[in-house]
This record gives C-alpha cells, structure tokens and sequence, in this order.
C-alpha cells in the first residue's frame, strides 16, 4: 500500500472480479473505498477458492484495505442510505464504482441530481448491457479456439481471468482520468464501458482482429510455443519441464550459445535458405529448432539449466503448481516487499501483496486485511453521513443494515 491518494473516497458497489480489483487497486494506492454490500452478503462473500473454515479467500484477497457496510439494499430506506453515502459531500468525494447499475435508482441520471459533480464508472458485460464473464466472451471471441495443444480440436478455456484484469484497470484509469476532469472543470462524468469491448478492443490492439481479415489461414493452436518468435517448453533429464524464450537477437543468442547448438542452427539456415536472426523465420522453423534443441535439455538436470541459463542471461523459467511457486519462488514470500505474511481469522496464516506500484515520495505500507461483512456500518453512518446513535441503532434493530460488530455487542448486553 502506498499513501499516493490519501484524501480520495470511493464508494463501491460490485461483484465478481473487475471492479473489485478496481476498487482494491484504489484503496492500496490510498484511497478510502467504501464497499456496500446486501446484508448477509452478495454475490462474492463466499465465492471460491475458500479456506477449509468455508470462508471466501476471494473476498479476503479482491476487498483489502476497502470499508464495508452491509445494507437491506431492496428497502427504499436502504437505497435512500446507499443514495447518501455514494453522494456524501466532499471535494474528494462523489466517486462511484459499480457493476450493479440499477435504473431508477442506482444510475448517474438519478444519483446526479443529489450531487451534479458525481464521477460515476460502470462496467457492464457488453454494450448492450448483457451480461458477460471471461468465461463467455473468450468463446465469442474465439480465443479458445487458439489455445491449447498443438493439434488439439477442441477449445480450450484459460484459467486466468484476463479481460476481468484489464477492465478492472481501466475503470481505476477511467476513474482517475473523470477525477482529474472535475477538478479542472467542476464537471461530473458518467463512464461506461463493458468487458467484452474491452476484449475487443485489446485483439484489435495486438493486431488479431487485423489478422483475421487480411489473411486467409486462420491463427491456429501452438501448444506452448510462444507465437510469432520462439519460445517452448523442454522436459529436463530430471524430468522437471522448463520453458525458455528466443524472442529478441539477444535472447535467441544466449539460448544458441548456452546448448551449443551454433552448428546445427547454421546447417538449419542453410538448408532452408532462411535466416534465423528473423523472429518470424524461428516460428516458422520452431519445430526443427525444438529438435536441434531437445537432446540437450534431455541430457542436463534442471538445476544445472538455471546455473547455466542465469549465468548467460537466458530468459527462462520452471514450470510449477501454484503449491511450488509458493513453497519455492521467494518473489510469493516475505522476502519481496511487497508481500507480508498476515493471520486472517477464519482463514489462516499466509503471504498477503500489497499494491505492485511504488511511489517515490511515499514509503511503502503494509498491505491490509478485508473486513468482515459490514465491519464498519456503524462509523460510515456516524462519520459519513451523521447519523446519530439513535439513529442507526433503529437501522439495525429494524435490519436495514448489519455488522458483526453490533451484533456482539447487542449479545453481550
């Protein structure tokens, strides 16, 4: 965490993974991010991966350092405290996060009128607001189609939820950008834009919507080979699987010279009258170059490779379970500073990022915990939008909101 937007208070109303991520990109970074929730939780307080306890280690990792007030969002006096806490005055307030853009009430036409400077950015699944996952707009977009085994006739869905990232990161630069608008112009802004235009959007950029078009023969799948250069994967003798990068001239370079395949690389150009120094040439010859190469990676242990590749500067690396590179890789430990190792009730002791950036004029902090379910319903009503005590111990009675915090200290009177 650094302090770089100390003073910035955001409020957040959202599920699954993009505006989340957003919102816990905000808070590391500084902001006050306060994240309404319905009572008893929605769509994301137990979603997995869960700790053998059953809590949600998602939760745990998508909301800290953010608020949390849980809220009967379905009753008009619910919807009026939700209205007040995104609208609450402050010239570093008015910021509204949401994926859960609900007409009449939770949209910028109807919050503007309670504040004119309101920034609001909403995420929708596509531009007609359907929804969308990662999980579909891969398909519709055909990226399945090129993953997976060399030859494989299936699609093949990819674990990472890599549109969900990059839109998350838009809306922080969406944020940020409307932010910067209304203090120079006093103006609000109502931001939108959906997951699927930005999966659209990013082949457009990587040149495969161009690809499409132009060439006649479709991309097709390419295992693990890295497409357009080469790069593949090797099993060493120790039967431990490595993957290593010829991309650029340099690294093409060390990799000839650390196997001592110079010979027969030269004999490959020779014979197919093409030059290797040109990446497309080694995609294009990545299958011949795979077989000059084997033997040796066969023949080496893959500790000797890493001595070997490191001391040459090879780009290079182990493939691993999530369970080794946490045992094995000290950049998931402590030992990088951006991780601390942090006790979560319920859910255990582990290495815990904080945010991946660092600013120069602020030290770097320690990342912080999620909070439980509505930890802070009772600060957020008095400090924000002051309500007395009075007041919002007539909320909880009546269960427009909730916090596990009231409800111990109701018991143990």
């Amino acid at each position: 965490m650094t302090q770089v937007l100390k003073g910035m208070r955001i409020v957040e109303g959202s599920a699954f993974v993009a505006v989340p991520l957003a919102g816990m990109t905000l808070a590391q970074m500084g902001a006050d991010v306060i994240r309404f929730d319905r009572i008893g939780g929605g769509l994301d307080a137990g979603r997995w991966p869960v700790a053998p306890s059953g809590q949600s280690l998602f939760w745990a990792g998508m909301n800290k350092g953010k608020r949390s007030i849980a809220v009967d969002m379905k009753s008009p006096e619910g919807k009026e405290l939700i209205t007040r806490i995104i609208t609450a005055p402050g010239e570093d307030a008015g910021m509204f996060l949401t994926n859960l853009r609900v007409r009449g009430w939770m949209d910028h036409e109807t919050l503007s009128q309670h504040r004119r400077d309101l920034i609001m950015v909403t995420l929708m699944g596509d531009r007609h607001g359907r929804p969308q996952v990662d999980y579909t707009v891969n398909p519709a977009l055909g990226i399945p189609d090129i993953t997976g085994p060399e030859g494989h006739d299936g699609p093949v869905a990819n674990a990472l939820p890599a549109w969900d990232l990059v839109a998350g990161n838009m809306v922080v630069s969406a944020l940020l950008a409307a932010e910067r608008h209304r203090l120079r112009t006093g103006q609000g802004q109502d931001v939108e834009l959906s997951l699927k235009d930005v999966a659209a959007a990013t082949l457009g950029h990587l040149g495969m919507i161009g690809d499409a078009v132009v060439n006649d023969a479709p991309r097709a799948k390419a295992g693990n080979a890295l497409y357009g250069a080469y790069g593949q994967d090797f099993v060493c003798a120790d039967g431990k699987r490595i993957m290593v990068i010829g991309l650029t001239a340099r690294q093409w370079a060390g990799l000839v010279k650390v196997t001592g395949t110079g010979p027969q690389m030269a004999a490959l150009a020779e014979a197919s009258g093409l030059d290797l120094k040109d990446e497309g040439v080694r995609w294009t010859l990545r299958h011949q170059i795979t077989d000059v190469l084997k033997p040796w990676f066969a023949g080496q242990t893959s500790h000797r490779i890493a001595t070997l590749f490191d001391e040459a500067g090879v780009t290079w690396s182990q493939f691993r379970t999530v369970k080794e590179a946490v045992a094995e890789d000290a950049d998931l430990s402590p030992a990088n500073p951006m991780f601390e190792k942090l006790h979560q009730p319920g859910l255990g002791t582990f290495p815990v990022p904080g945010s991946p950036m660092t600013f120069s004029g602020y030290p770097r902090k320690a990342p912080a915990q999620a909070p439980a379910l509505g930890a802070h319903t009772e600060e957020i009503l008095g400090d924000l939008i002051g309500m007395t005590d009075t007041e919002i111990s007539r909320l909880f009675d009546t269960g427009i909101v909730q916090s596990p915090n009231y409800a111990v200290g109701r018991s143990a009177a």
